[in-house]
């Protein structure tokens, strides 16, 4: 029968959908990279998925994340990423975590129910607390390495991580994985040299926080403030998303 993903099926088979449709992806981090996995595989099929992040949406994200526009600034990502994948496909299932993953909060997720794992979040310790716990319960996983300052959108590689380079925080994570004896990771990295902000205060973060308050979490706490543009992490988040449906349906 005709449907949103006969396209799809045309490429991929009935089995492969199936396979799609019955499987559990948690998506940590919906940001510039997470929002593009998101989007992606809910229009290849994919039929549940875990969503987790703590932040919402803010004026400095609308030129880089497909949820953020001048109506859903303001509001958790999740939610809205929530609704936009309901709009795309009405039949899937979506849990949200509305929390930052650390290493503290761990065991508030049932890794075993995932089938995938994707990493899209920040900071290296919480990266490495999100490959520790795959390792453990056996579940695939693909990790985003740096996207900020960068301009070209070719330049993105799958790896695995003992094989990147370039990239300071693929650099950072090989180091760490070999102390904790962890053998392969797959990856997207960019094997274009990082690309120094300018210091512009008038339109920095640092000096023009825009964070609601309260906020738990503000730009003014980084060490630095990367640029971005629209379309780098969008790239890196579809490559990301290819690589999930391919190992999805090879299974």
């Amino acid at each position: 029968m005709l449907n949103q993903f006969s396209r799809t099926q045309l490429l991929l088979g009935e089995e492969a959908m199936e396979k799609l449709k019955n499987a559990r992806v948690a998506v940590f981090g919906i940001g510039g990279v997470g929002g593009y996995v998101c989007e992606a595989l809910a229009r290849t099929g994919v039929g549940h998925f875990d969503l987790i992040d703590d932040d919402k949406v803010c004026l400095t994200n609308i030129n880089r994340q497909i949820i953020a526009t001048r109506k859903t600034v303001g509001r958790y990502k999740t939610e809205v990423m929530k609704e936009r994948m309901l709009e795309i496909n009405p039949d899937i299932e979506v849990t949200l975590h509305q929390c930052f993953f650390l290493p503290e909060t761990a065991e508030d997720f049932h890794f075993e129910d995932y089938d995938y794992v994707v990493d899209a979040v920040d900071t290296v310790t919480a990266k490495i607390e999100l490959v520790m716990k795959c390792k453990e319960t056996g579940v695939p996983i693909i990790s985003s390495m740096g996207a900020g300052n960068k301009l070209d959108a070719s330049a993105f590689q799958v790896a695995d991580i003992y094989k990147t380079q370039m990239c300071p925080l693929a650099k950072v994570m090989r180091r760490e994985l070999k102390k904790r004896g962890v053998k392969r990771l797959k990856v997207v990295y960019s094997e274009e040299k990082p690309i120094s902000p300018r210091e512009d205060m008038s339109i920095s973060c640092k000096s023009n926080c825009i964070c609601p308050p309260g906020a738990e979490h503000k730009c003014t706490e980084r060490r630095a403030i990367p640029g971005s543009v629209a379309f780098v992490p969008s790239v890196a988040g579809l490559i990301m998303a290819g690589e999930v449906v391919k190992d999805l349906i090879e299974k």
